[in-house]
């Protein structure tokens, strides 16, 4: 597995990045050798975080932790993801590696849930510019809007809401 550390309006001592590294090694089970990790720590106003992304292939998992220990933001995100792929094990068999859910027989599993589509929505999707898909959104009062980019020649976006305050939007190709 190859390591990405990205630090952002901080920086990490050494043995914090060791103790990262030797967790991060412990998902090596489940990932193939060609797989990558980003490991990004961050500080806001007291609250350290830390966010985890496996990439192999097409698939990818992510996990971000916030706590007042980075230490404890470590653990949490490991946590996170072996959560997530115990909880999808059935489904991710085929993706990972070979025998990578050997070990967790012993273990009890977390209930699987089926994924369920709950509600069907058709709408016509119509071209207009982004200052008009904000306005729309925030007069539907959504966290999201599909729209087609009149400014970007007609391309299908997502525009929507950030938790940390403003906007952001997705471009197809």
């Amino acid at each position: 597995m190859k390591f990405t550390i990205v630090e952002r309006k901080t920086k990490i001592s050494d043995d914090l990045r060791d103790y990262a590294m030797k967790k991060v090694e412990k998902l090596d089970r489940y990932f193939n050798a060609d797989s990558e990790s980003i490991l990004t720590f961050s500080e806001l106003k007291g609250q350290q975080t830390v966010e985890l992304t496996v990439k192999q292939g097409a698939l990818v998992v992510r996990a971000e932790e916030t706590t007042t220990d980075m230490f404890a933001s470590v653990d949490g995100a490991i946590n996170r993801i072996e959560r997530q792929i115990r909880k999808n094990k059935t489904r991710l068999e085929k993706r990972l590696r070979q025998g990578a859910f050997e070990k967790l027989a012993s273990h009890a599993a977390e209930l699987e849930e089926p994924y369920e589509v709950i509600r069907h929505k058709h709408f016509e999707v119509e071209a207009m510019s982004v200052e008009e898909a904000i306005l729309q959104m925030n007069l539907l009062d959504h966290h999201f809007f599909f729209f087609k980019n009149a400014d970007a020649g007609d391309r299908y976006s997502v525009l929507y809401k950030r938790a940390s305050g403003g906007y952001g939007l997705i471009e197809s190709d």
